[in-house]
């Protein structure tokens, strides 16, 4: 039975307090506090509510002179039925699939011999939203997803969203339930960084120039630049100027004549540096060179930050500070790759929930990655079970049992070496689109071989080839692999990647060059191993990928409330 996320008191306790209890900030009740009982609602029959919602559908009944609504307010899956006379409120505006309505009514048990056990009865309609039928660009009929994507500011009133949205909060409800109650502290770390934690170079980057130099054409369009002739004029004028000055000055004139005329001059000198300005600038954009270069190479130093800036790709490396001083904490916020991948697993924007622990090595580490996606799985089962429902109905009927299976397993760990050679052996009877060998980054096609045919449960696989992992990975003994391991589930892969980071100095340093990497933009970052080092370990789930694991959703745009990918930026 679904329970209140945020509240200790499950929904089918409720029905012992007899009245349905009303939201604490808007004027109705949620429709899950009335279907979300285990009766169904059935005993809270003559008492009078109001409730708000969106048609979901409307037909008219007994020649027009009522009507019954299916009403979805957001709260749960289920819809209430609600019926209206005509003498009530005109049809014909309430029927229209999307019309919102907030009706106040009496709830009244139903007919014998239909599904539902509470029906509402309106007695007023205190307000409506209508809906042109015939322009509302989500129509009756069943909807793809791929549809649905072109009317991103909709989609979320159809069941299949809107249950991913309940998903979706419950799991970050979930994750900082998990680390507020084991004594991670929440960090916020910056979406603007300077340095690149992964290293690959895919990030966009954050600039004024581009716009300042639209602003600096429009503006030398409309207020043409200086010619030289004006520069030299205005130079003439300071030069004017200047002996002036020094002329009242061997004459010995007055202190009031020598200030007035050292007045004039330094108006003249700052006008004559308005016109070099303004020279200077028509003549980069005369030269097509909008954008301020030094050396032959773009000059950040003008730019906002004063220095190359992007969106970042992780905030591990920053949240790492803080776990340099504060032992335990995480960061959860959105991260962004300028990559162009066109496939169902790959976003521009997405979100990471990041841990960091202080004196934890890789099996720390294992170990809170392993207890931490049972937690997820099992939250889902215990508060969020109608959704569920419904994706097992409509979605992936295996759904459920794969979250059942995932938080009551152990999960297996085998090293990456153990790894390639099960795939290896597996090889000999199947066929992997990509080759196996020592040294190749797993395909999905290879950890979900692990996970639904070799073991079938999730598998932790650790210590992999330096070369394929990040800079900041742990060199083990052998200084041919990482101190880094991935949890691999069913369904999608790779779920959570991370590692033990390398908190000896000189060895990240040089790890830094080999992946030739700027050492300037890391130099705070070799600052932790410097001052006070500690050994630290950390990882870092991917949200949606945690939400396509759950609910069996095939593509990741249908996951995130507001896609961003190659090609679209919507809302």
């Amino acid at each position: 039975m679904s329970v209140d996320p945020t509240s200790t008191t499950p929904i089918d306790q409720l029905s012992l307090n007899g009245a349905v209890e009303k939201a604490q900030f808007s004027q109705r009740v949620l429709i899950r506090s009335i279907l979300g009982r285990p009766d169904g609602g059935a005993r809270l029959a003559g008492q009078v509510v109001q409730i708000g919602g969106w048609v979901k559908t409307g037909r008219e009944q007994g020649k027009g002179s009522f009507a019954f609504l299916e009403i979805n307010d957001g709260s749960c899956p289920a819809n209430l039925q609600v019926m209206v006379d005509s003498d009530v409120h005109k049809l014909v505006d309430l029927v229209p699939t999307g019309t919102c309505v907030h009706v106040e009514g009496q709830l009244k048990e139903p007919p014998e011999g239909t599904k539902q056990k509470i029906e509402l009865r309106v007695q007023k309609v205190l307000d409506v939203g209508t809906v042109d039928a015939a322009k509302y660009p989500l129509p009756k009929t069943k909807l793809t997803l791929e549809f649905l994507r072109d009317v991103v500011h909709l989609r979320s009133r159809t069941n299949t969203i809107s249950a991913v949205a309940r998903i979706r909060n419950a799991l970050a409800y979930a994750t900082h339930t998990f680390f507020q109650k084991h004594g991670f502290l929440y960090v916020h770390t910056p979406i603007i960084t300077t340095s690149d934690c992964e290293g690959a170079g895919e990030m966009f980057q954050v600039t004024t120039l581009i716009s300042d130099a639209e602003k600096l054409e429009k503006d030398l369009k409309e207020n043409p630049a200086p010619s030289e002739a004006d520069v030299k004029a205005a130079e003439l004028l300071v030069k004017e100027k200047g002996d002036a000055v020094a002329q009242l000055k061997s004459a010995r004139a007055s202190k009031a004549e020598i200030s007035a005329a050292v007045a004039v001059l330094t108006k003249a000198k700052e006008n004559l540096a308005k016109v070099q300005e303004r020279f200077r600038l028509g003549e980069r954009c005369r030269l097509g060179a909008g954008l301020p270069k030094k050396d032959g190479k773009i000059d950040y130093s003008e730019d906002f930050f004063a220095r190359q800036a992007f969106l970042t790709v992780s905030g591990q490396l920053q949240v790492e500070t803080y776990a340099c001083a504060l032992s335990s904490v995480y960061t959860f916020g959105p991260t962004f790759r300028a990559e162009q991948s066109h496939t169902s697993r790959h976003l521009a924007e997405f979100w990471m929930v990041e841990p960091e622990i202080a004196f934890a090595d890789l099996q720390d580490n294992m170990n809170c990655a392993e207890a931490y996606v049972k937690f997820l799985c099992q939250w889902l089962l215990d508060y969020c079970f109608d959704d569920m429902e419904f994706m097992a109905k409509f979605i992936d009927k295996t759904c459920i049992d794969r979250l059942r299976m995932v938080a009551s397993s152990n999960f297996y760990r085998i090293s990456y070496t153990e790894a390639v050679s099960i795939l290896e052996e597996a090889s000999k009877e199947r066929k992997f689109d990509n080759k196996v060998e020592w040294g190749i980054d797993l395909a999905s096609e290879h950890e979900r071989y692990l996970t639904e045919e070799k073991f079938k449960a999730p598998v932790i696989v650790y210590n992999y080839p330096k070369g394929i992992k990040a800079f900041y990975m742990k060199l083990n003994e052998d200084k041919k692999t990482v101190a880094a391991m991935d949890v691999l589930v069913p369904k999608v892969g790779e779920l959570v990647g991370g590692s033990q980071r390398e908190e000896n100095y000189e060895i990240l340093r040089s790890r830094i060059l080999e992946m030739d990497l700027p050492l300037e933009p890391y130099e705070w970052y070799l600052d932790l191993r410097r001052y006070g080092t500690v050994k630290h370990s950390g990882f870092g789930l991917g949200f949606e990928r945690m939400i396509l694991f759950a609910t069996g959703i095939e593509n990741i745009r249908d996951v995130i409330p507001f896609p961003r990918y190659p090609g679209r930026a919507d809302l």
